[in-house]
């Protein structure tokens, strides 16, 4: 079992930047690809940006490509997504995922309660 834990979403302006966190507990993350999920209000869930357990295996959404930034530091056991140039399309809840390391990108096993992020105009 993964628990993972969000931080760092909040209220920023147009054109501003974040950087959320997710810490992991119950199992190291060196064994699971990682990903952000981002949900607006009366939409599905969308994965927005994605690594692989080794680090070597990104994935962005065209929208997110040039400007947000996932990572991990898999000794602190956390993720990271930088976001920059943030747009009002933007806002929604950001949930991490850890998926088993032979699973591919887009297939996830656990889930982080997720993180508000607003962006104002």
């Amino acid at each position: 079992q993964v628990q993972l834990v969000e931080s760092g979403g909040g209220l920023v302006q147009a054109g501003g930047s974040l950087r959320l966190s997710c810490v992991a507990s119950g199992s190291t993350i060196r064994d699971y690809n990682m990903g952000w999920f981002r949900q607006a209000p009366g939409t599905a869930r969308d994965l927005i940006a994605a690594i692989s357990a080794s680090s070597l295996n990104t994935y962005y959404a065209r929208s997110e490509k040039d400007r947000f930034t996932i990572s991990r530091d898999n000794a602190k056991n956390t993720v990271y997504l930088e976001m920059n140039s943030l747009k009002p399309e933007d806002t929604g809840v950001y949930s991490c995922a850890a998926g088993k390391v032979y699973k591919a990108l887009f297939e996830y096993d656990y889930w982080g309660q997720g993180t508000q992020v607003t962006v104002s105009s």
